[in-house]
């Protein structure tokens, strides 16, 4: 049983540097695993008969019985990381009843009980009608307070003894494995192709822990995309394959550099991909919040889906769809956005769990005239439909506040999957839109007080309009009839894409945002910041200019 001196004696910091030096064990056991195969390789063309086969055979033994402990020690990472958030979030609680007893008067013990204390003296208060006349009053606890005290207390307490068992309970798992096998080749194949995320998490549960890091280790671009695969375990395999791929684009690069110097378009494009990779392989190294990688691919312009704390166990999870432009180079970047939600609904409401994912699993426009199509965004739609149906499908415990936000184009891909497919999804968030391929918020699938909108007063995109109306619009101004026809105009608010989503006539709802271009909604101090927190979290928005 965790107790209240316990609790705030407890360093997360600690824990987290602990999952750290767990999940960088990966590196130097990789780097063994090569040095028995490059052992291995050099005894083959200098060796020959039963002898040297037996010791190949070995030694392959003894790489394969290395390489099985790597998913462990990833898994061995997000143990103790976990541990390490839940337990800011207890002490978060902790501090915020402590917060409330020093504000109402409640007395709380050395043992974490609440009670109600003599009369305190606060700061002085303003209590008379003239400027610059104040008393201090005395705060007397009453039972009410204590109550609420009492409760936070309570809930901050069980929050960290629960996290203490599970993660007690989890260690002691893998403890047990390493005596008794990491892995365990599953008898039951994968699930049908096609099969619902709902399906595929059945299928998983049923496996046991050693059978899940076979598959992770020898399964790893398989099981690191199957939506319905909970996100520890897709994490696991895809920081493994991301090494591989590492490698393999490392061993490309070495080999062209050494060849003729004909191919200068592959070789930057290896180095593009490497470059890459290891933008995306620093951010997963920082922290906390602990990075999930649920998904990538170094080709072409790059995709990667992260997410910042586990959406498995989260009670809000913010699924985040960037636009233009956006490639692998870009996420840390786009992450940034994603983080800076993140911390404003720990500023908001320290004590809940919140997740927040980078979705950038989709063709991206690179250039004015792809964008100017909805083709790339229609072609994004199931993808990110299932993705969603994934996050309810693994989700452990009640179901969680899902929240999906585009900016700028990801808008348009976001509109475009919730009208075509539907979004498992509580709230929908566009900033900066062109239109989301819809004119009413109700086509969306969602009751239209879960559809929010913003929209910056000086953001460009209020000047992208449908085709055609431009041109329309240039030769208005120079007829007499131009003001009785704006006057006629039945609608002002038409983007690229439909009707603006943050015009009120929409039919969603909207929130405020400062002057701050196409990129700034995300700056600390715009109102946006804290209205698209406040929808990931549930709660109330004050409306624009309120």
């Amino acid at each position: 049983m965790t107790g209240y001196a316990q609790l705030w004696r407890a360093a997360p910091s600690q824990w987290t540097d602990a999952a750290a030096a767990w999940g960088g064990l990966t590196g130097p056991v990789r780097r063994r695993c090569q040095g028995l195969a490059d052992r291995a390789g050099r005894l083959r063309t200098g060796w020959s008969g039963g002898a040297a086969a037996a010791a190949g055979d070995r030694l392959a033994g003894l790489r394969n019985e290395l390489a099985d402990v790597l998913p462990a020690l990833v898994e061995t990472d997000q143990v103790l990381a976990e541990f390490a958030a839940r337990l800011r979030t207890a002490k978060a609680r902790l501090a915020e009843a402590v917060a409330l007893a020093d504000r109402t008067g409640v007395q709380v013990d050395r043992h974490g009980v609440a009670r109600a204390g003599p009369p305190s003296i606060p700061a002085r208060r303003w209590v008379g009608p003239e400027a610059g006349v104040f008393r201090a009053e005395p705060t007397v606890a009453g039972a009410a307070d204590v109550a609420r005290v009492a409760a936070i207390l309570r809930d901050a307490l069980a929050l960290a003894d629960a996290a203490d068992r599970e993660a007690a309970g989890r260690l002691d798992e893998l403890a047990t494995a390493a005596r008794t096998g990491w892995v365990a080749s599953p008898a039951a194949g994968w699930p049908a192709a096609g099969s619902a995320p709902a399906l595929v998490r059945a299928w998983w549960a049923g496996l046991s822990p050693a059978q899940r890091r076979w598959l992770v280790r020898h399964e790893p671009a398989r099981v690191g995309r199957l939506d319905g695969v909970p996100a520890a375990a897709r994490d696991q395999a895809n920081r493994l394959l991301l090494a591989d791929r590492r490698d393999a684009l490392a061993a490309a690069h070495r080999q062209l550099s050494a060849g003729e110097p004909g191919d200068r378009a592959g070789l930057r494009r290896v180095e593009a991909a490497l470059s890459g990779l290891d933008g995306l392989a620093g951010r997963l190294a920082a922290g906390p919040p602990r990075a999930y990688l649920l998904g990538f691919d170094e080709r072409a312009d790059g995709r990667a889906v992260v997410a910042l704390g586990n959406p498995d166990r989260s009670a809000q999870v913010l699924t985040y769809v960037p636009g233009m432009t956006t490639d692998l180079a870009d996420v840390p970047g786009e992450l940034s956005r994603a983080g800076r939600v993140l911390a404003r609904c720990a500023g908001i409401a320290p004590g809940t769990e919140t997740a927040a994912l980078l979705w950038l699993d989709y063709d991206v426009p690179d250039f004015l005239p792809e964008a100017s199509s909805p083709a790339q965004a229609r072609d994004a739609g199931p993808a990110l439909h299932r993705f969603q149906e994934g996050l309810r499908a693994t989700h452990e415990g009640p179901p969680a506040r899902l929240t999906v936000l585009g900016h700028s184009y990801g808008s348009v891909v976001v509109g475009g999957a919730a009208r075509d497919h539907g979004l498992a999804a509580d709230a929908l968030v566009f900033v900066g839109s062109p239109g989301v391929g819809v004119d009413r918020a109700e086509a969306l699938r969602l009751p239209p007080e879960r559809v929010w909108a913003s929209t910056a007063p000086d953001d460009v995109i209020r000047l992208v309009e449908p085709p055609g109306q431009l041109a329309a619009r240039a030769a208005l101004a120079t007829s007499p009839l131009a003001t009785a026809v704006s006057l006629l105009r039945p609608d002002d608010h038409r983007l690229w894409f439909g009707h603006d989503p943050a015009d009120p006539g929409f039919g969603g709802r909207t929130f405020a945002s400062a002057r701050a271009g196409h990129a700034g909604y995300w700056e600390p101090d715009n109102p946006a910041l804290d209205g698209m927190a406040r929808i990931v979290l549930g709660r109330p928005v004050p409306a624009p200019g309120g």
